[in-house]
């Protein structure tokens, strides 16, 4: 078996017996091109089936120069999955990644926005031009409804069901969950949807996508990270701002406020609760606030025994 064989049959894995996203099988995809590419500058002779630890741990070596750990372990944990598949198929007996440890890496959780730094970012927003309010709709839907930016630009207008107050995303995995849409942010969709959106011819295949561009085509991950990169320095906002950023922020949020987890967990489209509550952290001055007033030995309470 070749790398060309084995990777082939390892997407046709990864799309029928495991049903991934596109993003997620590009994503193992390229790992296992890396470790092609690599072999090929080496004069390699290794395998699929005859490849070893020594190999594998040369090529991580290699691209570790140029990647950060965290880039590195998801390097890893990508081999280790190709090499899983070819022990599951029986094309090998081991697994070469078994005894490469991953590097030790901490979860950086990214900024959150205050409920006036959102406003700040939505004033800054010129809405003299179609553009405008298409922007203004778009931070609205994914902060009110804690959207992953492949979930945004994805979104149809078959999915949204104003009348039902529920939006259906489609998430990770191709899986669609439904998400409650404030009031709000469905009176913002009406409106763009009917005056901005309706000015668009769309593109062939794109007739059901609710944001497009000027030309009709859905907008691209990469022009949400730049439209909100831009509104943050109009807002003269110094966090790092992102989608995620938007997503994260509704969902601290909402914990703050009493939501319980297993509710966000549902909301984010999160597969674990573990992730959830790593992802979503609450500061430590809300923490205090917390312990001050629900303690048994808070201030208010010792008040109460002495009266």
């Amino acid at each position: 078996m070749n790398w060309k064989q084995a990777t082939s049959d390892y997407v046709n894995y990864l799309k029928i017996e495991r049903a991934l996203s596109k993003n997620s099988i590009s994503s193992y995809q390229r790992d296992v091109k890396k470790l092609v590419l690599f072999l090929e500058f080496k004069e390699s002779n290794a395998t699929p089936i005859n490849i070893n630890t020594q190999n594998i741990q040369q090529f991580i070596y290699e691209a570790s120069k140029d990647i950060n750990s965290r880039s590195q372990a998801r390097l890893i944990s990508g081999l280790r999955s190709f090499f899983d598949y070819l022990v599951f198929e029986d094309y090998r007996k081991d697994n070469p990644t078994d005894l490469i440890e991953s590097p030790n890496i901490t979860r950086k959780l990214p900024d959150t926005l205050e409920k006036e730094e959102i406003d700040d970012l939505i004033s800054a927003i010129d809405l003299s031009h179609p553009q405008g309010e298409r922007n203004k709709t778009i931070i609205e839907t994914i902060y009110s409804c804690g959207l992953r930016v492949s979930e945004l630009i994805n979104l149809q207008l078959s999915d949204l069901f104003f009348d039902e107050g529920y939006i259906k995303v489609l998430g990770k995995g191709n899986k669609y969950r439904f998400v409650p849409i404030h009031i709000t942010t469905i009176h913002r969709l009406k409106f763009y949807i009917n005056h901005i959106r309706s000015q668009i011819t769309p593109k062939k295949d794109e007739e059901d996508i609710v944001f497009l561009n000027r030309r009709g085509k859905r907008l691209t991950r990469q022009m949400i990270f730049i439209i909100l990169k831009e509104l943050a320095i109009k807002a003269n906002i110094k966090k790092s701002i992102g989608p995620h950023t938007l997503r994260h922020s509704f969902a601290t949020y909402l914990l703050k406020n009493g939501a319980d987890l297993r509710v966000i967990q549902q909301l984010l489209g999160h597969e674990s609760i573990t992730t959830t509550e790593i992802y979503v952290h609450l500061d430590t001055s809300y923490l205090q606030e917390v312990v001050d007033l629900h303690h048994p030995r808070s201030s208010l309470n010792l008040k109460e025994e002495e009266e």
